[in-house]
């Protein structure tokens, strides 16, 4: 068996709080961080309601060339690097494909799938395609990707050639152990050191957002309340420190 690295796993409490945030705030507090763009872009949700939130497994495929992914490569599951992915995973565990937005090469399919759900993972993020749509569906995972093929990667153009390094996905640079979160909005990066950030600097602006959602509710100013101004602050003290009692 050819030797990959694994990761490093952030706590699960930091996990669970981001997947609580969600995509869109996220990225928004991201980009108050200095992170530009943190999207994504490409892989869509096929699994409509679900958010998951969890540490990146890559793998990265690159063009066939032959010399060095030949006919044995087909036999012997040893030398697949696309299985040794799923051989890391652990419970909560989210596999992030760099598949070069290939329409036409299933990166996995049904089994392969099984396999992944039933040591714990959780979901997967492809900038690409799976094959066996309607069982990988039944399997309850957390999809994002392109779309789906019966074509598996052996028949087309691309080889897996790499496991938990860093990736390309959707034009988004991913570091094996980092956090993906993805909802119905996409699937988002957050850096690991900058998880915690993230989740002080949302909560603030999960509270801010409830009371100028009460204050636009009531008819209340866009340009008072959204984004919070400072002449509206101290009504949002009032309000918060109201609260509090």
């Amino acid at each position: 068996m050819t030797h990959t690295p694994d990761i490093t796993r952030p706590p699960a409490h930091l996990i669970e709080a981001l997947r609580g945030i969600g995509t869109a705030t996220a990225t928004g507090v991201l980009s108050r961080l200095g992170i530009r763009n943190a999207h994504l872009l490409g892989p869509v949700t096929h699994s409509p309601g679900q958010t998951i939130a969890g540490p990146a497994l890559t793998l990265q495929f690159m063009p066939k060339r032959e010399d060095l992914y030949g006919e044995d490569e087909y036999a012997d599951p040893e030398k697949q690097l696309h299985r040794h992915a799923l051989y890391h995973t652990q419970p909560g565990d989210i596999v992030v494909v760099d598949a070069r937005a290939d329409m036409h090469s299933g990166v996995f399919g049904e089994m392969m799938l099984t396999f992944f759900k039933g040591r714990g993972g959780i979901g997967v993020v492809i900038d690409g395609v799976l094959r066996d749509r309607p069982n990988v569906q039944g399997l309850g995972l957390g999809m994002w990707l392109r779309g789906f093929s019966p074509n598996f990667h052996t028949q087309t153009d691309l080889m897996p050639f790499a496991v938990n390094i860093p990736i390309a996905c959707g034009g988004v640079l991913v570091m094996p152990g980092d956090i993906i979160i993805a909802d119905d909005d996409g699937a988002v990066v957050v850096p690991a050191a900058l998880a915690e950030k993230v989740i002080a600097e949302a909560h603030h602006h999960h509270e801010w957002e409830d009371f100028s959602r009460e204050r636009l509710a009531a008819g209340g100013d866009l340009r008072r309340y959204y984004p919070l101004s400072d002449a509206a602050r101290p009504e949002y003290e009032a309000w918060k420190a109201a609260r509090s009692k």
